[in-house]
């Protein structure tokens, strides 16, 4: 015996075309939008259809608060299996040994797996010293300013942070050692969002040892490149190791926790995930994590991850090549960090004039800078544009479009409709759609589409 469909049930399987235009149309203009530009955001990347169908999925219905096999609530056979899954894939994709290593994929985000591993190391005022955010370092690694506590790392920790070089742009480890013997921390976090070099984990670690602290690396940045094996291993020498999938990962949004099985930091990690900082998991995100991490663990993703800084590479000389200069001069990642002083501009009005002609950036405090609104550079990052299988070739093309951008600088504010603009603008749609598209099919996209009335 079948039942008809109450009437006020009727919405609940009608496609997003019918049921809701509006929206409908401006996903289509979002789409048409990553399609049609020069996606080079260093945090930001383009994932895969079947990441994009497993996180939108009906897993999304499914509360399950706690842990597989201690849950709050029932039917979670196959939600267990799912996280279980994510859970060795994630260890099988960064090369780690599950007798000595464990992972918690339950957080939400980045900054929310930075504050549920602080709450599992330390307690309440104990210090930590992370980068300073003008040298490149994260809001969640303890930033405030000398008016006020910006980062709830900060208002519930006690910081102190460390800073890159003011002659090279490197992180100065002689000084941060001498900070921390004075400091004392408890915690020393390593890790970055605009710093465009690797990381020396021993110094870390010796440093971390002297003072009995904890050694916490964010790798939110380059998870990607660490698990194609391009950089560094933090998982060598640190404690604790955060990260975010959506990046160099090419995964969802959302953020992962891996630790050391020693000093009970297993159960303080999980405990401090749920139930002290979070509620039920988001079990359809859990599942395209695992997507994407086994993915990432496959001579493909090697491949990219590889390209990925070839690429960067590539876009640091020919940028260079132009008379820019870059922080530190050159890059070991994915990420440029552009100095702008030189050319009497600011990276919030470069990325203006970028937006303009379909190329994305962000503006980017670097270090020297004092206002954080108008910082002195833009921050490039080449992962989402290696996901359209750009090469080293293709970037010294986007070198130059940059460059032209910014030689509109004296008219762009005056003469928005200016025709160079214009031009430039067709240019690299043109350019862009030229490159084929992860995760949606592009062609029955137009760029004219409306919203319904």
């Amino acid at each position: 015996m079948s039942h008809e469909v109450d009437a006020w049930n009727s919405s609940l399987n009608v496609p997003l075309q019918e049921e809701d235009r509006e929206i409908y149309d401006l996903i289509q203009k979002e789409k048409y939008r990553q399609y049609s530009g020069l996606e080079l955001i260093a945090s930001e990347n383009f994932t895969s259809m079947a990441v994009m169908e497993a996180n939108g999925s009906p897993l999304t219905n499914k509360y399950s608060e706690g842990l597989p096999g201690a849950r709050y609530y029932g039917g979670n056979e196959f939600i267990d299996q799912i996280e279980n899954l994510c859970r060795k894939r994630a260890l099988q994709a960064f090369h780690l040994n599950s007798e000595e290593w464990g992972v918690n994929v339950q957080p939400y985000s980045g900054s929310t797996a930075n504050f549920a591993a602080l709450t599992a190391l330390i307690q309440p005022h104990d210090r930590l010293m992370g980068l300073d955010l003008p040298s490149g370092g994260h809001l969640t690694h303890g930033w405030q300013t000398s008016k006020k506590k910006i980062s709830s790392s900060s208002i519930y920790f006690e910081s102190m942070p460390y800073q890159v070089s003011s002659e090279n742009g490197y992180i100065d480890y002689v000084r941060l050692e001498e900070n921390a013997n004075l400091f004392r921390p408890k915690l020393i976090i390593c890790g970055a969002s605009a710093y465009a070099r690797d990381w020396d984990y021993a110094k870390l670690r010796k440093i971390a040892d002297q003072h009995g602290a904890y050694l916490m690396a964010d790798i939110a940045h380059t998870s990607g490149l660490v698990a194609g094996k391009e950089v560094n291993n933090p998982f060598e020498l640190c404690d604790v190791v955060t990260t975010t999938t959506h990046k160099t990962l090419r995964g969802p949004r959302a953020g992962m926790i891996f630790f050391r099985k020693k000093n009970d930091l297993e159960t303080r990690v999980n405990n401090a995930v749920f139930p002290s900082c979070q509620g039920g998991p988001h079990n359809n995100t859990i599942s395209a994590i695992a997507v994407a991490l086994k993915q990432a663990a496959s001579p493909e993703f090697q491949q990219y991850a590889k390209q990925v800084c070839a690429n960067a590479k590539a876009l640091g000389e020919a940028l260079i090549s132009h008379g820019y200069k870059l922080v530190t001069g050159g890059t070991d990642t994915h990420l440029v960090l552009l100095d702008l002083r030189p050319v009497k501009l600011t990276g919030s009005k470069v990325e203006k004039i970028c937006d303009m002609v379909n190329i994305t950036i962000n503006k980017n405090s670097i270090p020297g800078d004092v206002n954080m609104l108008a910082p002195g550079g833009v921050r490039l990052g080449t992962s989402a544009l290696t996901s359209r299988s750009f090469k080293e070739q293709d970037f010294v093309k986007v070198a130059e479009y940059l460059h032209r951008s910014k030689m509109m600088k004296d008219f762009v504010l005056a003469c928005q409709d200016n025709e160079d603009i214009s031009n430039l603008k067709n240019e690299v749609e043109t350019f862009s759609t030229s490159f084929p598209m992860p995760g949606f099919d592009p062609t029955n996209l137009s760029s004219n589409l409306t919203p319904s009335e």
